[in-house]
């Protein structure tokens, strides 16, 4: 009887052996090698297609992009599991989305992002403007804040030094140089804003949206990385393999290569400017 009760003690150690092995395999069998990653139409799906896509496939993975044209459903189909990851948003906008519709997003990876510029069919350069002139500058606050900056920078204004710099608007002008004046536009109207008054302010996105070359701007902004779009997943999500390898692919000196080379004018993370080459 003591001989049985030992082989049926060993035999059930097997089989729980041979049942944990068995459910590793089956871990990783199920990998996911298979990825739908979402992104805004234009430059950032280009970005996906070009300079992502291409090393996901050569670790293996199947990838499809799903372009989007507001910045509204990308979130919306990324928590709903239809995506896997997306790009298309910065930091304040991907925490203050969450937050509205309770969502648990986390960014992967901060990639390089289209400036606002300010462009001028008039001037040619920052000297050149006169006295008076109009500009166009977005009618929303996080995009007017980051025009007003950019005008700081280019030594045309002087904000409030203890104004919120993701808030300053109009009333935060301490000296107007030039004594601009400021009219305040939707922002997808802004590139044809440039035909009709003297200098824009023109986000990236639809300064590319409308056929711009960004090294046109008479200045681009410095942008800090709160403002630069960043790869987003899931945060269950967030230690998965997958997206250690689209991390790994987005800081690779391949991406890079086609940022430089395909995507002229973006400015890049700060990691990526402090990685030495």
């Amino acid at each position: 009887m003591k001989k049985l009760s030992v082989f049926l003690v060993l035999l059930l150690s097997f089989g729980l052996l041979a049942a944990c092995g068995s459910k590793e395999t089956t871990s990783n069998s199920t990998e996911k090698k298979e990825l739908t990653i979402g992104a805004t139409s234009g430059p950032y799906s280009d970005m996906v297609n070009k300079a992502i896509k291409p090393i996901l496939e050569k670790k293996g993975y199947k990838v499809k992009v799903v372009e989007f044209s507001d910045y509204i459903q990308p979130n919306i189909a990324l928590a709903n599991g239809d995506l896997d990851a997306n790009l298309f948003q910065h930091k304040i906008y991907m925490e203050t989305f969450a937050k509205q519709h309770h969502l648990d997003l986390s960014e992967v990876i901060v990639v390089p992002t289209a400036p606002m510029g300010i462009y001028s069919n008039k001037f040619k350069s920052l000297d050149e403007i006169k006295e008076g002139s109009q500009i166009a500058i977005p009618n929303d606050p996080t995009n007017a804040a980051r025009a007003f900056l950019i005008l700081q920078d280019a030594g045309l204004i002087k904000l409030d030094p203890a104004a919120n710099p993701l808030t300053v608007s109009e009333k935060d002008v301490k000296e107007n140089v030039k004594k601009l004046q400021f009219k305040p536009i939707e922002a997808g109207q802004l590139p044809r804003a440039v035909q009709s008054v003297d200098l824009a302010a023109v986000p990236g996105n639809y300064a590319l949206a409308a056929k711009m070359n960004l090294l046109d701007a008479l200045v681009l902004e410095k942008m800090p990385d709160k403002y630069r779009n960043r790869v987003v997943v899931n945060t269950k999500d967030l230690n998965k393999p997958f997206v250690k390898d689209i991390k790994e692919a987005v800081e690779s000196k391949e991406f890079e290569k086609v940022i430089d080379e395909q995507f002229k004018g973006f400015g890049k993370p700060e990691w990526m400017l402090k990685r030495k080459h």
